[in-house]
């Protein structure tokens, strides 16, 4: 009976390379449909990326890695009933001696033991900055013996440029492993890179080998390229409306009276109104109801105004568009609440909550751009395309949000926004690509689009960045998932979380 392979969705693919989050395959077994499986969903990957032509070589390399994953998954199964110590020399060598036969001729034996101890092997699919990393993870942890052999072989296939050149003595029977590692070598020189591409470490209680391939050097020209015309595009949008820039600059000088900021803000129902909504809102706690809008301002303070304007501002230009996106402004708001809740309870840091609060609104700008651009920009784009040999697949992956970060955050740098709020809005997706100084607010804005796109089970645990979870002193999933529900219940009765 021949197994239907299931299809890959490409949406789900599509939307992991919009946010650089991980998509994670946990396996416990890879059986041959699973290796398939696995290698179309690597070629959607490469297809969204415009490296369709490397599809083979690390599909090679993808299976080789994970084989040898679970191998050693397997190898700590065997060490454990001939009871002996993986990590003693003498004890590796012994075992070594038969691993390879007495497993293989009890296969499903040794499989069945490794899902009964929860050893597991994940594919991971990611892409991070300017490279497409694809890792395979394993919760045993590697010994040196084994991590010594590895590199050993790599450091010895840097002289060969084929694997006829390779003397035998690389090839390493008793594991099976040394060819493997030689030919991935092999195959990195054949698309142009070296083995630095290569990594492997023992990280948060697994080991990861992975291959980071940067986007060829045609394609990031190219894509630079789309980007640029496209910012020559974003010049022609709107500027900042003239109240709120008159307003920042009043706020911006030392010499300003609050009651002359006040005053122009009172000029503006709108913002009026938004500014009392704020003002009254359960974020202040005010025993009585302000409708005074020099006490507003007063209350609120110029940097959490000047903050506000920036999100205001926004939304005004693209209001005529509200309707249509009105679901991105609601996932906005709920992350800039989910931010700043995280900031004061979680971070302590007063300077930190309304830049949380405005980078949460505003992280997803360059969305906002792409869905609100008239179609006539759009041929103005493809016709650039067309004039300069550039696939019009590519300008379809960056209006489909591949790089709303990056276009979210170069409009922000033309609207002259702080440093802090462009970062997270450039990093929201990649916070670990963020410089130090911007750390606290990229991580918070990170973490709460997480835990608002987890609510929307857009994502899993498993796809948000360890070390943010960490910086925020979350335990584990369940304690993540506790502190979700907190909020949501905050935000649903908009108090603050205790």
């Amino acid at each position: 009976m021949v197994r239907t392979l299931p299809e890959v969705d490409t949406d789900k693919v599509r939307r992991a390379l919009q946010t650089a989050v991980p998509l994670v395959i946990k396996l416990y077994s890879i059986p041959h449909e699973t290796e398939l499986y696995l290698e179309r969903i690597l070629e959607a990957f490469l297809a969204e990326l415009g490296q369709e032509k490397l599809k083979d070589r690390l599909a090679y390399c993808m299976r080789e890695i994970a084989l040898n994953a679970q191998k050693a998954n397997t190898k700590r199964i065997y060490f454990n009933e001939k009871g002996l110590n993986i990590n003693d020399r003498d004890d590796y060598e012994s075992g070594m001696q038969h691993f390879k036969d007495e497993t293989l001729e009890n296969i499903n034996y040794f499989l069945q033991k490794q899902k009964e101890h929860g050893f597991y092997v994940k594919i991971v699919f990611q892409k991070q900055g300017n490279a497409f990393v694809l890792s395979v993870r394993n919760n045993v942890e590697i010994t040196k013996t084994e991590q010594i052999r590895v590199f050993d072989r790599i450091a010895r296939a840097r002289a060969f440029n084929s694997v006829e050149d390779a003397p035998a003595t690389l090839i390493d029977n008793s594991e099976g492993a040394g060819l493997g590692i030689i030919i991935i070598v092999l195959m990195l020189k054949k698309i142009g890179l070296t083995d630095d591409c290569f990594d492997l470490d023992f990280r948060e209680g697994e080991t990861v080998a992975s291959l980071s391939i940067p986007f060829s050097d045609v394609h990031l020209e190219k894509l630079d390229m789309l980007i640029g015309e496209f910012g020559k595009e974003i010049d022609a949008l709107p500027q900042f409306p003239e109240n709120i820039v008159h307003l920042q600059k009043l706020i911006s000088d030392p010499n300003t009276d609050i009651s002359d900021i006040a005053r122009q803000i009172s000029i503006d129902p709108s913002l009026t109104a938004d500014l009392l909504k704020l003002v009254n809102s359960a974020q202040f706690m005010l025993p009585k109801k302000v409708d005074n809008i020099v006490e507003a301002v007063k209350l609120v303070g110029l940097r959490t105004l000047k903050n506000l304007l920036y999100s205001y501002g926004t939304q005004k230009i693209f209001f005529r568009k509200f309707s249509e996106i009105k679901w991105l402004w609601d996932h906005s708001y709920r992350t800039a609440f989910y931010a700043y809740t995280l900031a004061k309870n979680f971070k302590k840091k007063k300077d930190i909550l309304d830049d949380a609060y405005v980078g949460g609104i505003l992280h997803d700008l360059g969305q906002i751009i792409f869905t609100s651009i008239h179609p006539h920009l759009i041929d103005k784009i493809q016709n650039f395309c067309k004039a300069k040999n550039i696939p019009t697949g590519m300008f379809e992956r960056l209006s489909s949000g591949l790089n709303h970060a990056d276009v979210g955050a170069r409009m922000a740098e033309k609207w002259n926004f702080p440093g802090q709020l462009v970062a997270a809005i450039r990093f929201h997706h990649e916070p670990m690509l963020a410089p130090p100084e911007y750390s606290d607010i990229v991580n918070t804005v990170y973490l709460a689009n997480c835990l608002a796109n987890l609510e929307e089970k857009k994502i899993n645990y498993e796809q948000i960045e360890p070390a943010v979870v960490r910086d925020f002193g979350i335990e584990d999933e369940e304690h993540l998932t506790s502190i979700l529900g907190r909020l949501q219940k905050a935000f649903e009765q908009s108090t603050d979380v205790v």
